[in-house]
């Protein structure tokens, strides 16, 4: 469960991720405004770190922009800082790339595989518990009941629109610019309010040489 809280924020996501992805070279141009869709959450085992995943739109291209939060910056973690955030509840977050940070890769991943994880937003409001839905629906699975390690992926190029994982196992492919699709075999899609045809977040495949 992901507990929402009633606070500001300064920046706001939206301005946070407006400033910084056409930055980046997977990034929309400068000239096309991005508009933030919506996002989706994933819960960290640990209870500590806040992981969250937008999805825009700039032009006719789709974009997945996954940030992580946390309350401490992460040692040697200076590449993956984005900014930090003032939040009225929480106090100063420190915002990272979620490809850069091995714990959103991780429940990537696991989502990725067998469809579980996403987590329901909740709020609390004058003692009583509401529902924070999002607009953004995932949809994962495709993986046997086999367990496997999910950890320890290393990534290629992550400036890359298409961000190419492996942890000596599996391969866990990631579309910072999603499109159009059906889900992978094993894989990762997502829809929206107005937008029932499914984009492509992510697929994994097993690795046939595992010596």
């Amino acid at each position: 469960m992901a507990l929402f809280h009633l606070a500001t924020i300064a920046p706001t996501k939206e301005e946070l991720i407006a400033e910084w992805a056409p930055r980046q070279p997977w990034g929309p141009t400068d000239d096309v405004p991005m508009t933030v869709i919506g996002s989706y959450r994933f819960d960290d085992p640990d209870g500590k770190v806040g992981m969250e995943t937008f999805l825009a739109q700039a032009g006719d291209e789709f974009f997945q922009i996954p940030l992580t939060y946390r309350d401490a910056p992460v040692e040697g973690a200076d590449e993956a800082l984005i900014s930090t955030m003032e939040h009225s509840v929480l106090g100063r977050r420190w915002v990272y790339d979620g490809l850069r940070d091995p714990r959103l890769v991780l429940m990537l991943a696991a989502v990725t595989m067998t469809g579980q994880g996403e987590a329901l937003g909740m709020a609390e409001y004058d003692g009583r518990w509401y529902i924070a839905p999002s607009n953004v629906r995932i949809q994962g699975g495709g993986w046997s009941m086999e367990r496997v390690p999910v950890d320890g992926f290393a990534p290629a190029d992550l400036d890359d629109a298409t961000v190419t994982f492996t942890n000596g196992r599996l391969e866990l492919t990631v579309f910072r610019r999603p499109v159009a699709g059906a889900r992978p075999p094993i894989g990762l899609t997502a829809t929206w309010v107005g937008h029932a045809e499914p984009v492509v977040l992510a697929a994994v495949r097993e690795l046939a040489d595992r010596s």
